[in-house]
């Protein structure tokens, strides 16, 4: 795990400069120049200063329209727009980076990008004090990460960002499959028994491998039991004891919640 946390940290820290230009001039010497331009927005984002980055990158664009900075200004303003907590922004650049450079060598760090987006949006992922639980928040965000990081490992199996992109997959999974055990938990409580059992069903065939899987089970066996259907309870009785004695060791629900992993 501490080898995979330094990967993370390593790629979160370079992200910002894997287009920075080698044997960068002077800024001052190209004030006037697409290079120039590019230099200047380069040292406000290395500064943090993402908003002077962005309008610098913009402007790069607007004024030199074709060649490499303006593609590289297109992903690092994707970039800056992420660290300014914008993700609408950041996701709209990114598409527009994907659209318009399908062959760029670097579009495998733009699937990576909006897999980032995605994942942290509204999360505060590596913040002190909030500690949300995905399992109870809309999961358009996480499903579309998780459509991100696919594209880029299914499309780009030997990027230095598919590890990485593995490892926020399998975490995904277990976050959706949590908050549909959520979802099915809470018709249980409510006594809709037949919405409880269908989908905490989808669970086992959506995310047959993830630890949610024994609670929704757990609540199959609950809500048939309430139903009065004592064949399809003992059924689910019968598959939740086998899943049980094969991982004995390990609880019906995960103590950690999926995120704590990025801040182990």
């Amino acid at each position: 795990m501490r080898h995979s946390l330094t990967l993370i940290v390593l790629l979160m820290l370079t992200a910002c400069s894997i287009f920075t230009p080698k044997n960068e001039k002077p800024t001052s010497a190209l004030a006037d120049s697409a290079e120039g331009v590019y230099a200047q927005a380069m040292e406000q984002m290395n500064s943090a200063n993402y908003p002077g980055a962005i309008k610098l990158f913009e402007t790069l664009q607007s004024r030199y329209p074709y060649g490499r900075y303006a593609q590289q200004a297109q992903i690092e303003t994707a970039y800056a727009y992420y660290k300014q907590n914008e993700p609408e922004s950041a996701l709209s650049a990114v598409e527009r980076f994907i659209k318009q450079y399908p062959n760029s060598q670097h579009v495998d760090y733009a699937y990576y990008l909006k897999g980032l987006v995605n994942f942290d949006e509204d999360l505060g992922l590596f913040g002190e004090g909030f500690q949300p639980d995905m399992s109870e928040r809309n999961p358009k965000a996480p499903r579309e990460a998780f459509d991100a990081f696919k594209d880029l490992v299914t499309r780009f199996p030997n990027s230095k960002y598919a590890a990485d992109s593995k490892l926020r997959m399998q975490y995904l999974v277990n976050a959706l499959a949590r908050h549909e055990t959520q979802v099915a938990r809470y018709y249980l409580r409510r006594g809709a028994n037949v919405a409880a059992v269908n989908r905490a069903n989808g669970v086992l065939i959506e995310f047959p491998q993830a630890p949610a899987t024994r609670e929704a089970l757990q609540i199959m066996v609950q809500a048939y039991d309430a139903m009065g259907l004592k064949d399809l309870r003992d059924d689910s009785q019968r598959v939740l004891d086998k899943n049980l004695a094969k991982d004995g060791t390990k609880p019906a629900v995960n103590p950690l919640p999926w995120w704590k992993f990025w801040k182990s």
